[in-house]
């Protein structure tokens, strides 16, 4: 959520106009992330937050904001995207896709207990079940096919020591995408991003996911494993807490139980998972864009977690 492509109230002033939101009264810039230009967006009728994307197309965009739409008819706490007067849920703005979606109350909780990982294990398991029915399809694109083409572009990146690590886990991921376990797992849409920043709280009450843009078609439990691999860790060692993982897939398989399939995949998803940040993290890293307040994460995060879900088995989902 770095800003890529600047915008200012003389920019919008006309282009609002096709939203019935009447007149904006103030555009700042949302400094967190490194995908998309984001904005808080002011208008006569409220808050919201408006979105330039610089990588994703008007023909894949449909994808994200008709499965919001999809998810909050059916109860599942996202932001709401606001169509155009004529009904379209993207207009162009200085050349690119862009979107106004509904503002969420609350802040992101950055230092989460048991009980904010419980909440946020509940409402993915919902959101999973609400997406079952969702008739679009889109694979993950930061999926199996994404780490193969961009582990050669940073291998030449980083020292001896990281680079094996990376080929053989590579290695191993690629076998365990083969196998028949994980030919069983359950899948369907799934945030794929679901870290402490793009979850909002008041107080202990959720109220709501947000940040869809790297959503897709991918197995449920790639999803939980992201989920875990950022709200239930330490963030300087990556160990994970046992409290935490437990609230979080106890209040999860309460809603959509896990199976054993799931279970048995359930240490290699966790390393997938961290994988496909550590990946994401050193292309960033070493083939940044040029951005306005953006500063890209540092990829020793991912490859820390990595190594800590190698050396030491988590808690079981049940």
């Amino acid at each position: 959520m770095a800003v890529f492509t600047p915008v200012t109230l003389d920019d919008i002033g006309q282009w609002i106009q096709q939203f019935p939101l009447g007149k904006a009264l103030t555009i700042k810039g949302i400094a967190s992330g490194i995908e998309n230009s984001n904005f808080f967006l002011t208008t006569e009728r409220g808050e919201y937050v408006l979105t330039i994307f610089e990588n994703l197309s008007f023909e894949q965009l449909p994808f994200y904001l008709r499965l919001m739409d999809h998810l909050a008819a059916r109860g599942v706490l996202v932001p709401a995207p606001v169509a155009t007067n004529t009904g379209e849920l993207l207009a162009s703005l200085h050349g690119k896709p862009a979107a106004i979606v509904s503002k969420l109350e609350g802040r992101s909780q950055m230092d989460p207990q048991p009980v904010h990982c419980a909440a946020v294990g509940a409402m993915l398991a919902r959101m999973h079940l609400a997406g079952q029915d969702y008739p679009l399809q889109q694979p993950n694109l930061r999926g199996l096919a994404w780490w193969n083409e961009t582990t050669p572009q940073v291998l030449p990146y980083l020292s001896d020591e990281s680079a094996h690590l990376l080929r053989a886990e590579m290695h191993f991921q690629q076998a365990f995408a083969g196998c028949e376990t994980y030919r069983q797992l359950q899948q369907g849409p799934v945030h794929a991003d679901l870290f402490r920043n793009n979850v909002m709280f008041d107080g202990e009450r959720l109220t709501g996911f947000f940040d869809f843009y790297f959503a897709g078609c991918d197995t449920w439990l790639f999803d939980v494993a992201v989920t875990v691999n950022d709200w239930c860790i330490n963030l300087d060692t990556g160990v994970l807490d046992t409290p935490r993982v437990r609230a979080m897939l106890d209040a999860y398989h309460a809603v959509r139980p896990f199976t054993a399939a799931e279970q048995e995949a359930w240490q290699p998803m966790l390393r997938a998972a961290a994988l496909r940040f550590w990946l994401s993290r050193l292309y960033d890293f070493y083939q940044p864009r040029e951005a306005e307040m953006l500063t890209p994460h540092d990829p020793t995060h991912f490859e820390r977690i990595l190594r800590e879900r190698i050396a030491t088995p988590a808690p079981g989902l049940y």
